[in-house]
């Protein structure tokens, strides 16, 4: 994402981390005082400390186990910060060439909340007990516009979320973001209407990324704007699902915070457990729902 546009003359002055010079940076190491970006920090009792600053004796030889670089989250720093960002956008791009080639799949794999609707009785959707559409519709894509907004915004906002989280936290945020989207229409929107796409996920990653620029002290100006923006065309456009990009956007804040925020001594509890707490709730409205179609 491009940190510049919006920013205020503070934050354009900002130095340029010591490994990666493109990426401004308003952090330091707290024992050479190196300016080093979310990729670099290693989390320490005090601050952050650069990759050189935790190696063996004046900054050579390599990083003991104990030691290696870590995110701030707490995850491992990667040769590739933007693997399972690619691995998504593949698998998106792939389900909807396969869409493309047999239209019906879209049918097999968006979200519906039952089929026939009431008096019926369900024989088809998450009511009947097909809850693998809550994973199969965040892949699932028909208009090319659709899943180009959706693949652009994963790229920008994805890319640097996964370094600053790691994979698996990164991953964690991903997924719960898209199941509470999912759950949320599920729960309010007509049980008929058919709901896909990456949206939901999208919206948690706006979400987590305002949380984790919050915490690193970056200027929020330029991901409240574009917030703004796709609010606006959620709820200006029809057809699109309001309850997705809500629910998402929620889950996003909340299990991003728990990401950043988290204790460094208690960290995988606060983090995997503020999921887990989410993945609850998605499971209560899920059942609430259900409850109700049948």
């Amino acid at each position: 994402m491009n940190q510049e546009a919006g920013t205020s003359p503070e934050a354009q002055n900002l130095p340029g981390c010591y490994r990666h010079p493109d990426r401004e940076t308003g952090i330091r190491c707290t024992r050479c005082e190196r300016p080093i970006c979310p990729e670099c920090m290693v989390s320490a009792s005090v601050g952050f400390h650069c990759p050189e600053c935790v190696r063996d004796g004046g900054g050579s030889g390599p990083a003991p186990a104990a030691a290696r670089p870590r995110t701030i989250a707490g995850g491992t720093v990667t040769a590739d910060p933007r693997l399972f960002t690619k691995i998504l956008i593949g698998i998106n791009v792939a389900v909807f060439i396969a869409i493309q080639a047999n239209a019906s799949l879209a049918t097999d794999l968006s979200l519906i909340g039952a089929w026939p609707p009431a008096p019926f009785q369900p024989t088809e959707g998450v009511a009947d007990g097909q809850y693998y559409r809550l994973v199969t519709s965040m892949f699932a894509h028909q208009e090319i516009w659709h899943i180009g907004f959706n693949m652009l915004s994963l790229w920008w906002l994805g890319g640097p979320l996964e370094a600053a989280l790691g994979r698996a936290r990164y991953l964690a945020v991903y997924f719960v973001s898209g199941l509470a989207g999912g759950a949320l229409a599920y729960l309010l929107a007509s049980p008929v209407t058919q709901t896909l796409g990456a949206s939901g996920a999208i919206f948690g990653l706006f979400g987590a990324t305002a949380v984790l620029m919050r915490r690193l002290n970056y200027d929020l100006r330029p991901i409240i704007a574009l917030l703004v923006i796709n609010l606006i065309f959620t709820f200006s456009w029809s057809g699109i699902s309001w309850q997705a990009h809500i629910g998402g956007l929620v889950a996003g804040l909340i299990t991003g915070y728990g990401m950043v925020h988290a204790p460094r001594e208690r960290r995988a509890l606060v983090q995997y457990g503020t999921c887990a707490l989410v993945l609850l709730v998605i499971v209560v409205m899920i059942v609430i729902r259900t409850a109700q179609l049948t």
